[in-house]
């Protein structure tokens, strides 16, 4: 994704906050979703059918959010914003900054260049439209929000690029996924489920498909989260995403074993709205072992603090 798009996704904000100026917004607080890691509407690292920022039926609302997630050997930031049109359709932009430093192992199997310190670039942009169902207007009824989305990924692996190309992995890919939310007012429970057609590596960061022997083509992945309000602005839950694992094969036919295997992610989280337009989400995740060859199959648990700023 080249960079001239984000001064076009400001000017699209700009206009969503002049429309926002005198709007009179209705969304209860966090029932919106916080911002994930891809920059959509959802928990941190899966996307919810709900549409992003406070904007109600015709409205238009702007969202932005900062990351920062650490594990054993590895850490990511991650900002972008996001705009909300008329409850109906959302459009987001995230960049991510991952820290591989560990990968600088991998020229001790070949002569792969990767500089110490290195680190891989992603951008995405997104897009979600609902399509049936309201959160909160359906909240007496058993019909979910649904909603169709799209996330198109660029990767900037720096010295990283000769390990992709290694692995016959591509630098740019599309995930698409349905998300159904269900909010239950009464016990105050969030349920969402996500099925995602992808073929990314560790969300794309790792490159899209695989060489030979490996997994290139697209497959199925759900995703779940659940969430409970404890209070009307405070909320516990927990997420497990499904994740491909396409290297693996490649691996063990160059005689790495498991060095490439790809776990499922999962998480527990405390999300805290302190005031209508600002929230703040707290979480443990658990990333199983990336590229456990490098990490001495070590997995990778740590923490996840987002905030987000919503009109």
């Amino acid at each position: 994704m080249k960079r001239k798009l984000w001064p076009l996704f400001c000017l699209l904000s700009g206009a969503g906050v002049a429309g926002v100026a005198h709007a009179d917004t209705g969304k209860l607080v966090l029932t919106g979703g916080v911002s994930s890691i891809t920059g959509s509407a959802g928990g941190g690292i899966t996307p919810w059918a709900v549409i992003g920022t406070q904007a109600t039926e015709g409205e238009v609302g702007l969202t932005t959010y900062l990351t920062r997630a650490g594990t054993q050997d590895y850490a990511l930031s991650s900002y972008g914003v996001a705009v909300g049109f008329k409850d109906r359709v959302e459009l987001s932009l995230a960049r991510q900054d991952f820290d591989a430093a560990p990968a600088v192992a991998l020229n001790g199997i070949a002569p792969f260049g990767v500089t110490p310190g290195q680190h891989i670039k992603m951008d995405v942009l997104g897009l979600k439209v609902r399509l049936a169902g309201d959160a909160i207007l359906d909240a007496d009824t058993w019909m979910p929000q649904i909603a169709i989305g799209l996330e198109h990924k660029q990767v900037r692996p720096g010295s990283l690029q000769s390990v992709l190309d290694f692995l016959g992995t591509k630098t740019h890919g599309t995930d698409v996924y349905l998300s159904a939310t269900k909010l239950l007012l009464g016990p105050g429970l969030l349920l969402n489920g996500t099925l995602r057609y992808t073929n990314a590596n560790q969300n794309g960061l790792l490159g899209f498909g695989s060489a030979s022997p490996g997994k290139n083509r697209r497959s199925l992945q759900p995703e779940l989260s659940v969430a409970y309000l404890l209070r009307p602005n405070l909320a516990v839950g927990a997420e497990y995403r499904f994740k491909p694992n396409n290297l693996q094969a490649l691996g063990a036919a160059a005689g790495l074993g498991a060095a490439l295997r790809e776990d499922d992610w999962k998480d527990v989280f405390l999300a805290w709205a302190p005031s209508k337009n600002v929230s703040v989400t707290l979480a443990y995740v658990d990333l199983g072992r990336i590229v456990p060859g490098v990490t001495r199959e070590r997995r990778q648990t740590g923490y996840y603090l987002s905030a987000q700023f919503a009109f």
